[in-house]
């Protein structure tokens, strides 16, 4: 990656913008972009780490395997960072991430990550600010998770896909049905019923993995109630 490109790319985080132009090629130097399809792996949770991800375009799963079952911590739309928390505090990755779709991804090597934040005020400041972002996001999930019913936690998710993600009330699911359950806390089955309700209620309609809103207010509703 060479400083021009660095410079001139649309798709920089709000802390990068921050960088001058001796900064810019400093990271050009220390950054390699990978290209990635479909179902492959990012990063691997227990692998080593040496490097901050950030996921320049595309749609990635974060997700983590527990006692009995995988969870999907959350779904990362880029531009956005991921891996500070566990290359920063701890020499393995805590989770893994895996492409949803076709995703470009900048590796960034730590130490010149530690040199921005040491030396760079207004980077450093981007960086606390997305960090705190997404704690208080994942402290909401939490909530949700422990005290929403399933109809309330799958509603969230489709909301959270057109709003957040898509941008649009119909939408092409990237999740299998499992791996819905897996980011709501349901089982396959359960996710299954649940859709077959909204359906049949004409909240949403639903041709395989298709997906459109249809009475986003019932769906906030069920959402909100829990």
């Amino acid at each position: 990656m060479e400083l021009e490109i660095c410079k001139f790319c649309s798709k920089r985080s709000a802390a990068a913008e921050h960088l001058g132009n001796d900064e810019l090629e400093k990271l050009g130097h220390s950054c390699v972009e990978v290209s990635f399809s479909k179902g492959d792996i990012i990063f691997k949770q227990n692998a080593l780490s040496s490097n901050i991800i950030y996921i320049k375009d595309g749609l990635v799963k974060v997700h983590i395997a527990g006692p009995e079952r995988e969870q999907i911590l959350k779904i990362a739309k880029g531009p956005t960072y991921l891996g500070i928390p566990t290359t920063f505090g701890d020499k393995v990755n805590h989770y893994s991430a895996t492409a949803l779709t076709e995703t470009e991804v900048c590796f960034i090597d730590i130490g010149t990550f530690r040199d921005f934040i040491a030396t760079n005020s207004d980077f450093a400041y981007e960086i606390i600010v997305d960090l705190c972002k997404n704690e208080l996001s994942h402290f909401k999930r939490c909530v949700n998770q422990l005290q929403k019913q399933s109809p309330g936690r799958v509603a969230e998710a489709l909301l959270y896909f057109a709003d957040e993600i898509f941008n649009s009330d119909s939408f092409l699911l990237p999740l299998t049905r499992n791996e819905l359950g897996d980011l709501t806390g349901c089982s396959r089955e359960n996710v299954s019923r649940i859709l077959a309700d909204f359906n049949g209620e004409e909240m949403v309609d639903i041709n395989g993995k298709e997906i459109k809103i249809l009475n986003k207010k019932l769906l906030e509703q069920i959402s909100k109630a829990g």
